[in-house]
């Protein structure tokens, strides 16, 4: 099996992860949420390992893929960072900054899984001054790149970096699509491999680029949506498109960290040359993983267990397909 070189760019966080035991909604009055003044007593609190590049190397390293994380943290980093190393991931680019903390995610969740987050950015201000060519370099050459949610202009810089070193990238610009400008929004979708959004970010960017569904379809790839419960939804320009089905999870979910698990199962499969459907059914079945895990990296990560979830949800040829690669690698 060829090896392939994947760089993950984007956020390396501490989540702070806490559930309050009702609906958000019955908190909130009509007609005064112009002045809203609210605090939720919560019940539970995580402290996690997290960030968005960090939970996509984390998913690639398991499955095998060896990635570079690339992303900047403060010096509070040094337990974190031996976990990735131990969990497959290279963190020789991680830049480490001298006086600000590594950002940190704070998210609470109610009864129906709906989430008010607060993100602090810290040392990942300090990432738009990495530059991919070093790790190019390092790597002997790198075959993708993941442009997950960072520095704003950190995320410019490196699609256009890409572009001149001739490097395809991943486009999932997530919760930074909000506030990103047009232009920005418009460098990130410059001809990349594939793109990563949710039901309600395919809306979004074609509002902030004022772009159609079918002129951003034109610039990319390959366009990946993800629909939660409602599964996966996959599109190529002039090509039919795949729908794969959601794994059901099983007892109690937390939906922090999904997302990214289920882009490091896609992008791995995708590594491995094998069709969208599988790599969409893999990156669903490592969702379910990580959805029934309160942090975004679980430590129960394995293949077999990875294959029983396809398995059940997709049947015998799916697990058989995905069986060389994720029973040796996770």
């Amino acid at each position: 099996m060829t090896e392939v070189r994947i760089a993950v760019t984007g956020s390396i966080a501490t989540d702070h992860l806490m559930v309050f035991p009702g609906r958000f909604t019955e908190q909130l009055i009509a007609g005064s949420l112009d002045k809203v003044s609210l605090s939720f007593l919560v019940e539970e609190l995580e402290i996690r390992r997290g960030g968005v590049a960090a939970n996509i190397a984390f998913g690639l390293g398991r499955l095998g893929l060896a990635p570079y994380l690339v992303g900047a943290v403060g010096t509070d980093f040094a337990d974190y960072e031996v976990w990735l190393k131990e969990n497959g991931v290279d963190t020789e680019s991680v830049r480490v900054s001298e006086s600000l903390h590594t950002a940190r995610f704070m998210c609470t969740t109610d009864d129906d899984h709906n989430q008010i987050g607060s993100f602090y950015t810290g040392a990942m201000s300090e990432a738009r001054h990495i530059t991919l060519r070093p790790v190019h370099e390092r790597a002997g050459g790198l075959d993708l790149v993941v442009i997950s949610p960072n520095d704003p202009e950190a995320m410019v810089r490196h699609t256009r970096e890409c572009a001149d070193l001739g490097i395809p990238i991943v486009a999932d610009p997530s919760q930074q699509l909000a506030r990103m400008g047009r232009d920005e929004v418009r460098a990130l979708l410059d001809r990349p491999a594939f793109l990563f959004t949710n039901e309600y970010e395919s809306v979004l960017i074609q509002e902030k680029t004022g772009w159609t569904e079918q002129q951003i379809l034109g610039r990319v790839g390959t366009w990946v949506t993800t629909r939660g419960a409602d599964g996966v939804h996959v599109e190529r320009a002039g090509l039919r498109s795949v729908d794969v089905r959601a794994v059901a999870p099983a007892g109690t979910t937390e939906p922090t960290g999904a997302g990214d698990a289920f882009r490091a199962g896609f992008l791995a499969a995708t590594a491995w040359n094998l069709p969208l459907e599988r790599a969409a059914q893999l990156g669903s079945a490592l969702a379910t993983t990580v959805l029934e895990t309160t942090g975004t990296q679980p430590e129960e990560l394995n293949g077999s267990g990875l294959l029983e979830r396809v398995r059940g949800t997709y049947g015998d040829d799916a697990a058989a397909e995905l069986a060389p690669y994720v029973a040796a690698a996770a």
